[in-house]
């Protein structure tokens, strides 16, 4: 089977070297000095005790890698104009497209345009190719070519159509995630998992990018707790209103939904640190549009979903659309 993992970083790079490392043909886009670390010695997953090690190949541009059966995209929300621009050499006839990503994916919302600014995502990959994905695993980049899986024994890759249901390509994959030792148990809804991940998001993240305190610092204050709760809160009565069952959302390797690693930072505060491009309309403004649609009042995600879109804004990590 072929698969191109579009971004190997952190995610992406956990992904593809299991992949490789459990035989299957596997490439990669990658960048910089991680793409020429990949290019000579491939990639090193740090597993607990275990190092997995997968012989990839490896390019920044598609065109050298040719058309592929799955292509999984691990670029942040923001970043995916870059793939819209660039897929067309890796899509063959029947090739799917996984979209993983955190919050509100462009094709679960069609209508709301600011997912997919001037409809690049929708030309570029037609519906009947697309497949949601919901990652449950914290992954850092400790040097080129080298990730650090940091739950091991609890990560996750929930598949789903975008059309509920399930199919023989979505079957194939997930076999292929669970002879690498990725746990990939089947959902009635990719909705649900969308959403289950998306409540545990969007008062930890909006909160920790605001105030610039981790999981942990979070947690320890009462004040910020109760309104971790409050939005949390919201985005059930949300989801609950778009008839999404979020209790339906299978459970990670260990239980529950929640790594259960509080000392680390969310991935928003750590893009705003690191002066990447923030994934505030898919995880803050998308959610708080749906909820306006169907009547569910969330005053307190409003107010989050501002504050954060103005600190983004000013660093030039988000721009109003």
């Amino acid at each position: 089977m072929r698969l191109c993992i579009f971004g190997a970083g952190a995610v992406g790079g956990h992904l593809a070297a299991r992949l490789a490392a459990a035989g299957e043909e596997v490439s990669v886009i990658a960048r910089g000095a991680h793409l020429q670390a990949v290019q000579e010695n491939g990639i090193r997953l740090l597993h607990g005790t275990e190092t997995i090690e997968g012989k990839v190949r490896a390019s920044e541009r598609a065109a050298e890698l040719g058309p592929q059966d799955f292509v999984v995209v691990t670029l942040k929300a923001s970043l995916l104009e870059a793939f819209a621009e660039g897929c067309a050499p890796l899509l063959g006839r029947d090739t799917a497209v996984v979209f993983v990503q955190n919050g509100i994916p462009w094709w679960y919302a069609r209508e709301l345009g600011f997912l997919d600014p001037g409809g690049k995502l929708a030309r570029a990959v037609a519906p009947a190719r697309v497949l949601g994905g919901v990652a449950y695993s914290a992954n850092e980049i400790v040097a080129p070519g080298v990730i650090k899986n940091n739950v091991p024994g609890n990560n996750m890759l929930v598949l789903g159509e975008a059309a509920t249901g399930g199919s023989e390509r979505l079957a194939r994959l997930r076999r292929a995630l669970e002879r690498c030792g990725l746990s990939s148990p089947p959902t009635p809804d990719i909705r649900c998992s969308i959403w289950a991940k998306l409540l545990q998001n969007l008062g930890s993240s909006a909160l920790c990018t605001l105030t610039g305190a981790s999981l942990v610092e979070l947690r320890g204050d009462a004040e910020l707790n109760r309104l971790a709760a409050r939005v949390a809160a919201e985005g059930r009565a949300i989801a609950a209103a778009l008839g999404v069952e979020v209790e339906r959302a299978p459970p990670r390797p260990g239980g529950g939904q929640s790594s259960g690693r509080v000392s680390h930072k969310p991935s928003m505060l750590q893009d705003y640190e690191r002066g990447k491009p923030m994934e505030i309309d898919a995880q803050l403004r998308a959610p708080l549009e749906l909820g306006r649609r169907a009547g569910v009042p969330a005053p307190t995600l409003e107010a989050l979903a501002a504050l954060c879109a103005r600190k983004a804004a000013v660093k030039g990590l988000y721009r109003y659309s």
